[in-house]
């Protein structure tokens, strides 16, 4: 089984003003929508569009939070979310102009709540994955990933992690089968300016020295970079018009794990996480299985070489 891990979910409420949003005065907005929020919801979202069974786990509480798993459930994800007395978050994305983002820091959750978390994660196995993506509430350790983590591997499941900084740097010793840092998440990671392939490639090798078994580098319009063993792959874009930055990544993920759950097949998990990636960016929300098998042909695989 696949679990989804999002520690601080939300709904987002996502606004279309008429113009350009103006400080202290009235604006108008010419539609809105309320979607499920969370990396790690986002990747239950894609792998429910690509057929492959998942649970999203996490803390919710309140109206919103039950909103929430209405949403999820209206799109046939499995959830088994653990209760909180606080309200889930909402986050604002103005769209128009700039994109803006306005995002609560989330509930508080309590020691009683995170212990019950953790036995969400006792039935786990070998064969299981858990993805662990997005950022904690208040009221967690701040070695709670890793506590997260060290009981994940107890059970000997694998898992893939989606976060940034150190959380990622001492993740990467614990051998996750998946990172993927975007090119500015990576250069925070090792505290260097990265101009071009050949300047990203001998850090993405250094995070699988460090431990991870695969790396994706996204790097926006440019496409990204894949590695395996002593291989780097890339592969530009397929062609279609930005819309929507929010989730690409996440979506990336989704596609990995949904391919190469089925195959075990690491470059076709590339070409399946790159379509699923793009497909979300050129819609406004989360991509729909059409689409991005609508892109999938376009996606064309080249082994790296240093020139």
């Amino acid at each position: 089984m696949i679990y989804t891990v999002t520690l601080n979910p939300s709904i987002d409420y996502v606004i279309y003003p008429n113009s350009p949003i103006k400080l202290g005065q009235l604006n108008r907005i010419e539609k809105d929508q309320k979607t499920p929020g969370g990396k790690g919801i986002n990747v239950s979202r894609i792998l429910t569009q690509l057929n492959t069974t998942n649970v999203a786990l996490g803390f919710v509480g309140g109206h919103i939070g039950q909103l929430l798993i209405e949403q999820l459930h209206d799109e046939s994800v499995k959830t088994d979310f653990t209760h909180i007395d606080a309200d889930t978050r909402i986050n604002v994305k103005i769209k128009g102009g700039q994109e803006t983002e306005i995002n609560d820091d989330g509930p508080l959750v309590t020691e009683a709540d995170s212990q019950h978390f953790y036995t969400k994660l006792d039935k786990l196995s070998e064969d299981d994955l858990v993805v662990i993506a997005g950022s904690k509430p208040k009221g967690l350790s701040e070695d709670y990933y890793q506590r997260l983590i060290d009981h994940v591997k107890s059970k000997k499941a694998d898992f893939i992690i989606d976060t940034t900084g150190e959380e990622l740097q001492m993740a990467l010793a614990q051998n996750p089968l998946l990172v993927k840092p975007n090119i500015h998440e990576l250069e925070d990671l090792y505290g260097v300016t990265l101009d071009g392939l050949s300047d990203i490639v001998p850090y993405g090798k250094k995070m699988l020295e460090a431990g991870a078994q695969y790396a994706i580098i996204s790097l926006g319009g440019d496409g990204a970079l894949f590695f395996m063993g002593d291989d780097v792959y890339y592969s530009a874009p397929p062609k279609g018009q930005l819309v929507n930055s929010v989730g690409s990544g996440d979506s990336m993920i989704g596609g990995f794990i949904g391919e190469y759950q089925k195959n075990g097949d690491p470059l076709a998990a590339f070409k399946m996480s790159l379509a699923c990636g793009s497909a979300t960016a050129f819609k406004e929300d989360l991509a729909k299985k059409e689409e991005i098998d609508k892109l999938l042909p376009q996606i064309t695989i080249e082994k790296w070489e240093e020139k």
